[in-house]
């Protein structure tokens, strides 16, 4: 019997909006490289088309995620690190790939983002303590804050850590019950890509995040415009581009989270500041004793 060299079955990387994975509403793709110049695939080049399609996605999935109890989004982002350490080795060969890291330097960084995923989902139900609370009032009167999710956020994830600082500018987001149209690195998308798929054989409800490959500048335009994205973090924006995006987000005030510097070390305890930069504050007054049992809020 003849031996016959089969070919390989190379992967088609598509984007991730809705739960579902199409391919870039405009047929256009970009060629991504490895550190020393060597094709790996073609990614999907986002349009702006997409970049509404997702907003539209995260906005019908917003709802369910935020009424969510905060105990069952803990459920679901720790699934999300079951799954990732099921596909380690996938992802230590992209990692490898996009960061020109060696095998067992790429095996620390996913190591290290399947365990942000179980330390984010360990704050799900803790951060509403951490931030809220009764307030002390002289009246008759109780007062209580307590946070809740801003909205739909759009991320532009870092452009040198394509695994670690992916995971870890998305899973505040999401852990907190808003929603995420997520920009990959445009040099290194296919981590991004391929987290795609976890997602969507995890228990995340589809549209909770989508995931945009393509030139970043071009995705974050109208994103930082659009008037149902309620938010914006600029990790992975320059400065003359956070500029830009800023000046346009201030059209309907989002909240914006400004960029880090390039060299940003993504081992480091995150703390909780990426969980309240997404986050509102709800307070309520109550009036006690002979007031009566009707309360207001702001």
């Amino acid at each position: 019997m003849s031996t016959v060299e089969r070919l390989t079955v190379l992967k088609t990387y598509k984007l991730y909006v809705g739960g579902k994975f199409p391919r870039s509403e405009s047929g256009r793709v970009y060629e991504v490289s490895d550190s020393k110049g060597k094709w790996l695939a073609n990614a999907p080049l986002s349009s702006r088309k997409d970049a509404r399609d997702a907003v539209v996605a995260a906005r019908k999935a917003f709802g369910g995620w935020a009424g969510a109890t905060a105990y069952n989004r803990g459920q679901v982002l720790y699934r999300v690190a079951e799954m990732l350490e099921g596909r380690r080795d996938q992802f230590v060969r992209e990692v490898a790939d996009a960061e020109g890291l060696s095998k067992s330097k790429a095996a620390a960084v996913v190591d290290a983002a399947i365990d942000r995923w179980v330390w984010y989902a360990g704050w799900t139900d803790k951060i509403g303590q951490v931030v809220g609370g009764a307030n002390p009032v002289a009246g008759p009167f109780f007062n209580l804050s307590t946070p809740e999710p801003t909205g739909v956020v759009a991320v532009l994830a870092p452009q040198k850590s394509s695994f670690l600082g992916l995971v870890s500018v998305i899973a505040p987001v999401i852990a907190t019950g808003n929603t995420a149209v997520v920009i990959a690195s445009e040099t290194s998308p296919l981590p991004a890509l391929s987290l795609g798929e976890v997602l969507a054989t995890s228990d995340v409800p589809g549209g909770v995040v989508n995931v945009l490959s393509g030139r970043t500048a071009e995705i974050a335009a109208p994103l930082a415009a659009h008037q149902d994205v309620n938010a914006i973090d600029l990790t992975g924006a320059d400065a003359d581009l956070a500029r830009d995006l800023e000046i346009a987000a201030a059209d309907n005030l989002k909240r914006v989270r400004r960029p880090q510097a390039v060299d940003t070390d993504w081992t480091t305890d995150p703390g909780t500041d990426r969980l309240t930069s997404f986050l509102e504050t709800k307070t309520v007054w109550h009036p006690t004793g002979s007031l009566g049992a009707s309360g207001s809020s702001y």
